[in-house]
């Protein structure tokens, strides 16, 4: 397996409050990593540290064994190689549908306006947007939102994308929407992390499942494992109470 994102004893404090302890763990090409836990238990900070968005405490990550904080890669080329998509969209109201996935190529990839535009409607094509393309984020609902902020995303071409609680702030039924698309994402062979709550998705398309409690792995293994016969007893109460 050729890990694509290696996380070597990753700590994260804010002030007092130790939030990551010592994590490790690593990303392999193709695929599909989803991070569970009760809430407060690191896995957006985790996230937040992969894509630098937090300054971690201690530790390395390494993106094709180079030190993201080496100063090797310039932060925003590397953000283009690990998109994020967030739990509130982060869409920019000003802008229409369209525009807020042209913007990120134009700056930072360079790309033409044209090519820019050609791309950005292959995506929204690809996530159900087309029709919207002039529309402004204030216009279209939670889950369509969503759908263009993975889109926006998806046209940086990154080669791996990190999801925040996606879903976490959809109506109900809206949550099926965009599972759909990341569902297709993940057979499509993106390398994607997944910080969910949707425990289905991490048990039909998750490569490996990682349980994450109080700052710290506690166990990780295939999803018919952790699901079925998880080993540790604190894996095994959450999965008690959330399924």
């Amino acid at each position: 397996m050729q890990p694509v994102i290696d996380v070597i004893n990753l700590q994260k404090s804010f002030g007092d409050n130790e939030v990551l302890k010592n994590i490790c763990f690593n990303v392999n090409k193709g695929e599909v990593v989803c991070v569970i836990g009760p809430s407060g238990s690191g896995k957006s900070t985790l996230l937040r540290c992969i894509n630098l968005l937090e300054t971690p405490t201690a530790g390395k990550i390494l993106f094709h064994k180079i030190n993201i904080q080496s100063g090797k890669i310039p932060i925003s080329n590397y953000r283009a190689k690990v998109g994020m998509v967030f739990q509130q969209f982060n869409l920019f109201s000003n802008m229409t549908v369209l525009n807020n996935c042209v913007v990120g190529q134009v700056t930072v990839l360079g790309k033409s306006h044209d090519e820019a535009v050609k791309n950005a409607r292959l995506y929204l094509s690809k996530v159900g947007m087309a029709q919207y393309e002039n529309a402004k984020p204030q216009q279209i609902s939670g889950g369509q939102k969503q759908r263009v902020a993975i889109a926006r995303a998806l046209a940086m071409e990154p080669e791996v994308l990190l999801f925040d609680e996606p879903t976490s702030s959809l109506d109900p039924e809206m949550v099926g929407e965009v599972l759909v698309v990341m569902r297709e994402l993940a057979n499509s062979g993106l390398t994607m992390v997944v910080v969910t709550h949707e425990m289905s998705f991490a048990r039909d398309v998750a490569s490996r499942v990682v349980f994450m409690d109080d700052g710290v792995i506690v166990e990780e293994s295939k999803p018919s494992v952790m699901f079925a016969n998880p080993r540790n007893e604190r894996t095994k109460e959450f999965l008690a109470r959330v399924l």
